[in-house]
């Protein structure tokens, strides 16, 4: 008796292993499963792989029944898998998540599930293997992600994952070359933001461009960069007005994404879009300005930020001017998100570090350029500054990080500057209420109204958040507004202003979840609002704010509205083109066509029967067949 006893209370009991097992799945689940059935629940396979994380610990430690060596010894060995990991991880995986990617990702993927597969394979192993085991497989699991890369997040939060070694797209780019020709390098000195935090080296040509000899050693009569308010050298002005832009810049001519006077054929089956040609392109998150047979649009190729100037008919380069300076964080990649402005023979352009320039429209040549953030000592925001320039009058007006900055349209000189109220990435909006002109802004604090002229505030209205999409103006000088925080779209707004006897009043007469942008910008129409609630389409009413219908999945797409059809154009996150009726009734899809692989953020063109689409890779132009019946009632 004794001595059965004793046998029992010396052999150690057999691990505990069945919880570690269930919290794996779980967090596979989170990961894998839930995200098919909500497509917006990214959050929850994120919360649940780190909550997993901390409940495999607390299993291992608390009731897991292995040696305390054993049990204490695996929380070193992973606390110090982790510190030796991180230095060699990729900058894109360091910094990727405001820092947490890594976190994110290695604890329910790999060191969650490498742990726990050791400790069901290993647990009839002697001592020592298993000791050694153990050490193994969480180095495996956390040494994994020294051999990968991100190109990115989706609008949903997932990693764009590949091995640190393949090619890029823009590598790829760059090692083709290009025929393109080569405007003026107006700022070689400009400082960047690269992928490994070192700056470019000043003069560098990576992208393999041919560089005129007047590029390279520009004589002293051209024009070159200014800064601060000192004048800088200008090209002379146009002396006539030129007709204007058929897409003058961001979302068109009203910033509104509308295209009117256009029927297109929906019988994609029988009458698809026609690609007319299809290039790669430097990534960004610019869309296009378009005039006559030319397009412009932005992107990166290597050290240099590029103003480029295709054929719209043919996709050939025209010019491209570049600024020695890039722009990089892990989330969005590298590259300017801004969209060039036309205005009377110029572009005006506005990087992702804050340089903005004039560019003469027919051949690149620089008016004037200015560093918006060294002039006002505002620094780019996490995404970069993203803000499209907006021209009035003699005018340009740029958004950096909040604040509001007047350049003179001819000189570049400063004219004006509103101090920044908190950050955002919309744009300035040029809007009439009352009959008054004003220039809005969304920024941290709210929207804030304008004077174009000199900055003088008129009026605003508080929403706290980090503001992305364009407001948007609706029946009797009503706008629609939202804002966004790191989760996502908070809302849509409707206020109500009006300039009374004592001063401009602004209501707010509703705010609704029904309808919860993101980055992804709106369209009204016929009293309704559509747009993208997370990833799925939809429309509330203008009147109260009510959802009306929602479907379809596009991810973080963009989207263009075809007015005198009540048609919606829709451009996914992944690249697909869909016709959906702009329809109060119920959502129904028309049509859908591949157009463009790779994560698609850019906003989409319409000019006449021609579509162009781009993304941080490629540009396509296709020709839509247009519905001569319905143009002739």
């Amino acid at each position: 008796m004794a001595g059965s006893l004793y046998t029992q209370s010396t052999v150690p009991r057999p691990l505990r292993l069945w919880p570690g097992v269930v919290i794996v799945v779980l967090q596979l689940l989170a990961w894998f499963v839930v995200p098919l059935v909500m497509p917006d629940a990214m959050i929850v396979g994120v919360l649940g792989g780190l909550v997993g994380g901390m409940g495999i610990v607390a299993w291992w430690v608390f009731f897991s029944r292995a040696p305390w060596s054993e049990r204490l010894g695996a929380v070193v060995v992973i606390i110090g898998a982790v510190l030796a990991t991180r230095p060699l991880m990729h900058p894109s995986i360091q910094t990727g998540m405001m820092g947490k990617m890594f976190f994110v990702y290695a604890v329910p993927l790999t060191l969650s599930l490498a742990f726990v597969a050791w400790a069901v394979v290993s647990r009839r192993l002697a001592v020592g293997p298993r000791r050694l085991a153990m050490v193994a497989a969480i180095l495996a699991g956390c040494s994994v992600w020294a051999l990968v890369r991100t190109n990115g997040i989706s609008g949903g939060g997932g990693a764009d994952l590949a091995w640190r070694w393949t090619e890029t797209a823009e590598e790829r780019l760059l090692a083709q070359g290009s025929d393109a020709p080569t405007a003026v390098i107006s700022n070689p000195g400009a400082a960047a933001t690269s992928e490994s935090q070192v700056s470019t080296g000043v003069g560098k040509n990576p992208s393999g461009l041919p560089t005129p000899a007047s590029a390279a050693n520009p004589p002293d009569h051209r024009p070159r960069a200014g800064t601060g308010n000192d004048p800088a050298t200008v090209a002379e002005v146009p002396a006539a007005l030129e007709p204007a832009a058929e897409w003058p810049g961001f979302r068109g001519p009203d910033r509104d994404d509308v295209i009117r006077g256009v029927r297109i054929r929906t019988d994609w089956a029988t009458s698809p879009p026609v690609e007319l040609w299809r290039r790669p392109i430097g990534p960004g998150w610019s869309s296009f300005a378009v005039q006559g047979d030319l397009l412009y649009t932005q992107e990166q190729r290597g050290d240099d930020e590029v103003v480029s100037c295709y054929k719209l008919t043919t996709g050939k380069p025209v010019w491209m001017h570049r600024d020695g300076a890039r722009f990089w964080e892990s989330n969005g990649g590298a590259g300017p998100r801004a969209t060039p402005t036309l205005h009377n023979g110029r572009v005006y352009s506005f990087g992702a570090t804050g340089i903005l320039n004039a560019l003469n429209a027919s051949d690149g040549v620089v008016a004037w350029s200015r560093d918006v953030a060294q002039d006002n000592g505002v620094k780019a925001p996490g995404w970069g500054f993203a803000g499209s320039p907006l021209v009035f009058d003699d005018v340009v007006i740029v958004a950096a990080s909040g604040a509001l900055v007047g350049y003179d349209l001819d000189t570049g000189d400063r004219r004006w500057f509103v101090p920044s109220r908190g950050g955002g990435y919309s744009s300035p909006h040029l809007v009439s209420i009352d009959g008054a002109a004003q220039v809005l802004l969304m920024g941290g604090s709210g929207i804030t109204s304008f004077v174009p002229k000199d900055g003088a505030r008129l009026w605003e209205s508080a929403w706290e958040g980090v503001p992305i999409v364009q407001p948007a103006v609706v029946s009797g000088g009503d706008l629609l507004i939202s804002s966004a925080d790191m989760m996502g779209g908070m809302g849509t707004r409707r206020i109500k202003v009006a300039h009374e006897p004592g001063g401009w009043v602004v209501e707010e007469r509703w705010t609704s979840r029904g309808l919860k942008p993101y980055f992804n910008d709106l369209v009204v129409h016929k009293g309704h609002a559509f747009g993208f609630d997370g990833s799925i389409l939809s429309c509330i009413d203008l009147e109260d704010g009510k959802r009306k219908w929602k479907g379809g999945r596009y991810g973080n797409g963009q989207m263009l509205l075809l007015a005198e059809q009540d048609l919606l154009l829709v451009l996914s996150e992944d690249g697909e083109l869909a016709l959906v009726g702009a329809s109060i009734d119920q959502f129904t899809e028309i049509a859908r066509f591949a157009a463009i692989e790779g994560k698609t953020w850019n906003h989409p063109v319409m000019v006449g029967d021609v579509l162009l689409v781009r993304n941080g890779q490629e540009m396509v132009a296709f020709r839509l067949a247009l519905d001569r019946r319905l143009a002739q009632r």
